[in-house]
């Protein structure tokens, strides 16, 4: 399976997630999402980050709630569950509460915003367990190549680093001299900060022995041509996404989105001419990616056509207090998530970092 396409499936489900405010349905995002990851994701360390950002995702809620308590809300309401003790505060710091009644329209509100958020998070957090990142940087178009590098070499240098750390630790307490405090440090420093800098030599030369930073000859025309199509088509994503995360702009913020995305490829697709490079074992887009790629975006179009259409039900009120609904064909549109769990083969799971 092509990175991207996991990818461009959590997006389409965290751009889902941000379209509502239904607990129901961002259950159901967040259901989906780890289904998926439960029955996908490699055995490789890197698949490992789904639980941590799970976690995040709760703290994030909590610490969401807990300042809902402690700073209150301007959410009115009148079903009191505790009083704190209420801070004074001086005038100039009018707006702001400490302690006072806590009610539960506000932790309602708080707590589905908090969710929706959560969503986001655990999204995000399964592309990050499904998608190998080496992979996904080999995928990289050939404009990207240089940036693709540079993150190759930062993700790969601080483990580099931890690994040097330890190996002369060990060694020092094996000579019987001391690994902490201050003086350990000072002595285990320089030891590492040698071993980086051969590391960096050794790295500059396989680069420079591979042409790395070559360019090829292109006509002033199809550059400018690729300034403007890159530069405006991030215009449009920045556009687009504002009017997605805004209530007024759910009408155009699809479109102008989508634009933006076709320009910015169109942008990358012509300047990937200026740096000519070959790739190993290349990752294959075939049927099942374009199955996945395409669920993932059809969640998102049609929660965000249901926003449109349909914004009470996905932006549940808290005053009055009701119990949220669930919307019946918004709800059987998240269950398109379900559909990588079904087309992409459960032996990928099993699947190692290529080396």
């Amino acid at each position: 399976m092509h990175p991207g396409a996991w990818w461009l499936w959590s997006l389409g489900l965290g751009t889902a997630a941000t379209r509502t405010t239904n607990p129901l349905l961002l259950a159901l995002l967040i259901a989906a999402a780890g289904y998926v990851v439960a029955t996908h994701r490699a055995t490789a360390p890197w698949s490992r980050s789904y639980t941590a950002f799970a976690k995040l995702a709760v703290a994030v809620l909590l610490i969401r709630l807990v300042f809902t308590v402690v700073l209150g809300s301007p959410i009115p309401g009148t079903h009191v569950l505790f009083t704190l003790p209420e801070v004074p505060l001086p005038h100039w710091a009018q707006g702001i509460r400490l302690g006072g009644h806590v009610t539960a329209e506000a932790l309602l509100f708080s707590g589905y915003n908090g969710l929706k958020l959560a969503a986001l998070l655990i999204c995000v957090g399964a592309a990050n367990a499904l998608a190998s990142p080496a992979r996904l940087l080999k995928s990289l178009p050939g404009a990207l190549y240089e940036a693709g590098v540079a993150v190759v070499v930062a993700l790969t240098f601080a483990p580099h680093l931890i690994a040097d750390v330890q190996r002369l630790r060990a060694a020092r307490r094996l000579r019987g001299r001391p690994d902490r405090g201050v003086r350990g440090l000072l002595q285990v420093g320089l030891p590492v900060l040698e071993g980086a800098l051969e590391r960096s030599v050794a790295l500059a030369a396989a680069m420079d022995a591979r042409g790395y930073g070559r360019t090829a000859d292109v006509p002033a025309p199809v550059r400018r041509t690729t300034t403007a199509l890159t530069l405006g088509g991030l215009l449009g994503v920045c556009a687009g996404t504002y009017g997605l995360l805004t209530a007024e702009g759910g009408t155009y913020g699809l479109p102008v989105l989508l634009a933006g995305v076709a320009a910015a490829l169109a942008g990358l697709r012509l300047g990937g001419r200026r740096s000519p490079r070959t790739r190993y074992r290349p990752a294959p887009w075939g049927a099942r990616a374009w199955l996945v790629a395409g669920s993932g975006a059809a969640v998102a179009a049609l929660l965000t056509l249901a926003s449109v259409r349909d914004p009470d039900a996905l932006n549940p009120g808290v005053v009055p207090l009701v119990a949220p609904a669930l919307p019946l064909w918004p709800a059987a549109s998240v269950l398109l998530a379900l559909l990588p769990a079904f087309v992409v083969p459960q032996d990928s799971k099993h699947s190692k970092e290529p080396s």
